[in-house]
C-alpha cells in the first residue's frame, strides 16, 4: 500500500491547479518562435515595420501571459511541497513516539535526526521541483518537436536523434547514482549520530581526556561522508556536460542542414530561427528533465528510509486485538518470567522469576548492576514482552491490557534521570498538566526538591536540554517529583 496515499485527498486540487499553470505556461513559451519567424519572415524580410510591431506584440502579450503562469505555479508548488513537508514530519514524529521498543533499538537516533530532517527536506525539494519542472519539461520538449515536425520533418529527425542519446546518458547516469545515493545518506547516519553521542557525553569526554579518540573518530566519519559525497557528484558531472555536448552538437548539424536546405529554396530564413529556438527550449528541457531524474535519485533513496520508518511495528498491541482497561487495585504478580534483551548475547536478563506484591504493599528489589533491576520495570510498563511467563496488573495478563493505559498507572524514575528543555513546572507536571499548585508544592516537598524554589524564578525556571543547569542529584530529586505528581 502507497504510504503517501493518505494525502493526494488534501492536495489534489492545488497540485491539479499547478499543473494548469504549468500547461499554459508552456504553451505561452512555444508561441514564441512561431511569432519570431513571422516578425522576420513577414515584417524583416518585407521591410514591413507594421508586421514587426504587431508580431512584437504578440510575442510580448504570450510572454507576460506565460509569466503571469509561473508566478502562480511558483507560488502553489512552495505552499503546497512545504505543506507536505510539514505533515509528513508530523507523522514521522508521531510513528515513533509509538514505536514498539524493538524498533527504537533498530534504528539509531542520529539515523531517525537526519530522516526527519535531511530525508524530508530532499522530498520536499523534490516535490517542489517536479511541480514546477517536471510537467514543464515534457510539455515543451512535445510541444517543440511537434511544432518543429510540423515545420519541417527532415530537420527534426536530428533532434529525435538527439533526445535518444539524452535518454540513454539519462538512463546510465540514474543506474550509476542510485546506490551512491543510498551510501551517502548512510554515511551522513553515522557522522550525526557520532556528533549526538559526543554531545551526550561531552562530560565524560573531558573527565576521561579523550579528545584525541573522539576527533579521529569523527574525522573516519567525517572522509566516509566526503568519499561518500564526491563519489555521488562524480557521476552526475560527468554526464552534465556529455548531455549538454549532444544538445550542442544536434544545434550545430541543425544549422549546417537548415543552411543547405535555405540554399536549395526548401526553408526561409524565419523557419529555420524558429527551429534553433525549438531546438533550445528542447535543450533547455532535456537538462530540466535531467536535474529531476539527478533529484529522483536522491529522492528515492530518502523515500525509502522515511518508508521504512512509517512501516515498523507500533507499540505492542493487545492480545486479541482488542485492548481492555486496565483493572484496580493494582496488584503486580510475575510467573515464571524469562527475558533476554533483543540482539543481546542471548543471555537471559531475567530467569524464571516468580514474585508478587499486594495492592497497597511495598517490594524492594536489591542486586548488583546487571542483575535484572531495571528490566523489571521495562518488563512491568510493557517496553518489552518476555521470552516466557506471565506478569499481571491486578489480576489482568498485560497482554490483553492496553499499554497505554498500563503506563498511566505507573509512575516510573529511571535511574538515569531525564530532563526536557523548557520550564521546571512543565517537566514535572509533564505526566498530569492537570496538576494543582497544591499537588505541585506537595512532590517538591516529599521528593527534596523544593530548593527550586528558592531560585529567582521559581517553578518557571528554565532548564536547558537534559536539564544541563541542573546536579545530577536535583535532577534526580525533580524526576521523583514528576513521577508522584503522575
Amino acid at each position: 500500500m502507497n504510504i503517501y496515499r493518505k494525502y493526494v485527498p488534501k492536495y489534489w486540487l492545488p497540485f491539479v491547479t499547478a499543473v494548469i499553470c504549468v500547461a499554459g505556461e508552456a504553451g505561452c513559451d512555444l508561441l514564441g518562435p512561431a511569432f519570431m519567424s513571422h516578425i522576420i519572415n513577414d515584417g524583416i524580410e518585407k521591410q514591413a515595420l507594421q508586421a514587426v510591431y504587431r508580431w512584437g506584440l504578440y510575442m510580448l502579450a504570450a510572454t507576460s501571459c506565460g509569466a503571469l503562469f509561473a508566478v502562480a505555479r511558483n507560488i502553489i508548488s512552495s505552499t503546497v511541497s512545504q505543506h507536505f513537508g510539514s505533515d509528513l514530519r508530523y507523522d514521522l514524529f508521531n510513528k515513533i513516539l509509538h514505536f514498539s521498543t524493538q524498533s527504537s533499538d533498530r534504528i539509531e537516533s542520529g539515523s531517525l535526526i537526519t530522516r526527519m530532517t535531511n530525508d524530508i527536506s530532499q522530498i520536499v525539494n523534490f516535490i517542489n521541483g517536479m511541480m514546477r519542472i517536471f510537467f514543464k519539461a515534457p510539455l515543451t520538449c512535445i510541444g517543440s518537436m511537434v511544432l518543429a515536425s510540423m515545420l519541417n520533418f527532415k530537420l527534426s529527425l536530428i533532434i529525435y536523434a538527439v533526445i535518444a542519446i539524452v535518454a540513454l546518458l539519462l538512463f546510465v547516469s540514474m543506474r550509476l547514482s542510485y546506490p551512491r545515493y543510498g551510501l551517502l545518506q548512510k554515511a551522513m547516519d553515522s557522522m550525526t549520530t557520532r556528533v549526538e553521542e559526543y554531545l551526550m557525553g561531552v562530560r565524560l569526554v573531558k573527565a576521561f581526556g579523550t579528545y584525541a579518540s573522539e576527533t579521529d573518530k569523527f574525522e573516519s566519519d567525517n572522509m566516509q561522508l566526503y568519499k561518500k559525497n564526491v563519489s555521488a557528484q562524480i557521476v552526475i558531472t560527468f554526464f552534465s556536460p556529455l548531455l549538454t555536448l549532444a544538445a550542442g552538437f544536434g544545434t550545430v548539424l541543425i544549422l549546417r542542414a537548415g543552411s543547405r536546405m535555405f540554399s536549395a529554396g526548401s526553408i526561409n530564413p524565419g523557419e529555420i530561427s524558429a527551429f534553433v529556438v525549438y531546438m533550445a527550449q528542447i535543450l533547455s528541457s532535456l537538462l530540466m528533465i535531467t536535474n529531476v531524474f539527478n533529484n529522483f535519485v536522491r529522492t528515492k533513496a530518502s523515500d525509502g528510509r522515511i518508508k521504512e520508518v512509517l512501516m515498523m511495528q507500533d507499540d505492542f498491541p493487545p492480545a486479541g486485538g482488542t485492548a481492555e482497561p486496565v483493572r484496580k487495585p493494582l496488584a503486580v504478580s510475575f510467573s515464571g518470567v524469562t527475558f533476554s534483551y533483543p540482539g543481546g548475547s542471548g543471555r537471559p536478563a531475567l530467569q524464571n522469576v516468580s514474585f508478587s506484591v499486594e495492592a497497597g504493599r511495598s517490594l524492594a528489589v536489591i542486586g548488583p548492576t546487571g542483575s535484572g533491576k531495571s528490566t523489571l520495570a521495562w518488563l512491568l510498563i510493557r517496553l518489552y514482552d518476555p521470552d516466557s511467563g506471565t506478569i499481571r496488573l491486578g489480576g489482568q495478563d498485560i497482554h490483553t491490557a492496553d499499554a497505554e493505559g498500563i503506563r498511566r498507572n505507573i509512575s516510573l524514575v529511571p535511574q538515569k534521570a531525564q530532563l526536557f528543555s523548557g520550564t521546571v513546572r512543565d517537566n514535572i507536571t509533564w505526566g498530569n498538566r492537570g496538576a494543582t499548585e497544591d499537588e505541585i508544592l506537595r512532590a517538591l516537598h516529599v521528593s527534596g526538591a523544593n530548593f527550586i524554589l528558592n531560585t529567582t524564578k521559581g517553578l518557571e525556571t528554565d532548564l536547558g536540554s537534559g536539564g544541563v543547569n541542573l546536579s545530577g542529584g536535583q535532577k534526580q530529586r525533580l524526576s521523583i517529583a514528576r513521577a508522584l505528581i503522575k
